[in-house]
């Protein structure tokens, strides 16, 4: 019993000592944000097509005959939940009831009567003035043709010190870190609001970039309006981690404990 108090003695101090260590205050979002209103002339980044990504692509014109020759350039639309045969030859699956085109590993999409068409890094304006000049080369028949294009596939992932990790979609083709971060729980009491990655791949390359959610200049960083499948990560604070390291101690001192009082009453019972 007296090895048992020497011991008590000895680790309560440890866990004491352990479990005080200095509470740091957090930041909040826009914290150094000034209480007053300012005229701003917001601009929303064009998004690039990416591989993976999922395009709606529909051809309209001035035909007289618009269910014959425009329906050549479009794909049929399909049931939600199922993927068509012909869909799947041209990149094709469903959303909404709509089939899609899908950008490939190589950047590309196959298009009706045009063939493969290299879309990765092109805007929608871009990739409508390309299908545009295809069509007027290939055909005579549609008159004034319009091509609109709608992204299906928007959706960024969003993990470390959330309320919930996970894939965030996204129905517009507009998100913000804000909204993303409140979409997936808001950032927890231990996760850096100061410090937010965001990994964004861009023609091949990736970039990490840092968000201040903290500060007043979070609405000029180029990470504020987020890209699709760009990646948004919270890290934990230091607090967090040194909680982790205080549980990690008590288990292995409880541990010890356990082994002591077993071997005391073991030793109790023989000697």
């Amino acid at each position: 019993m007296k090895l048992i108090r020497l011991s008590v003695l000895f680790i309560f101090p440890v866990v004491f000592f352990a479990s005080c260590a200095t509470q740091q205050k957090l930041p909040n979002y826009l914290e150094n944000a000034a209480d007053t209103s300012i005229m701003i002339n917001a601009t929303f980044p064009e998004l690039h097509i990416q591989k993976n990504d999922l395009l709606s692509i529909q051809v309209y014109s001035a035909s007289t005959q618009p269910q014959v020759s425009d329906a050549y350039y479009n794909l049929p639309p399909v049931a939600t939940g199922t993927t068509g045969s012909a869909g799947q030859g041209n990149g094709g699956s469903s959303t909404g009831g709509n089939s899609g085109f899908l950008v490939d590993a190589n950047g590309n999409i196959e298009y009706p009567r045009i063939g493969t068409l290299h879309v990765e890094g092109l805007t929608k304006l871009e990739l409508a003035d390309l299908i545009r000049k295809k069509i007027n080369e290939k055909d005579t028949v549609l008159i004034n043709p319009s091509v609109i294009i709608r992204f299906l596939s928007y959706k960024v992932t969003v993990l470390g010190q959330v309320g919930h990790e996970g894939i965030v979609n996204v129905t517009g083709e507009r998100l913000t870190i804000l909204e993303a971060i409140g979409l997936a729980g808001g950032i927890t009491d231990y996760g850096k609001k100061n410090d937010v990655k965001v990994v964004r791949e861009i023609n091949n390359k990736r970039e990490i970039g840092t968000i201040d959610l903290s500060s007043k200049d979070v609405f000029n960083s180029p990470y504020y309006n987020l890209m699709q499948n760009d990646y948004v990560i919270v890290y934990p604070t230091k607090q967090k981690a040194r909680m982790v390291d205080q549980s990690v101690v008590a288990q292995r001192i409880s541990l010890a404990l356990s082994i002591i009082t077993a071997t005391a009453f073991i030793y109790n019972v023989f000697r």
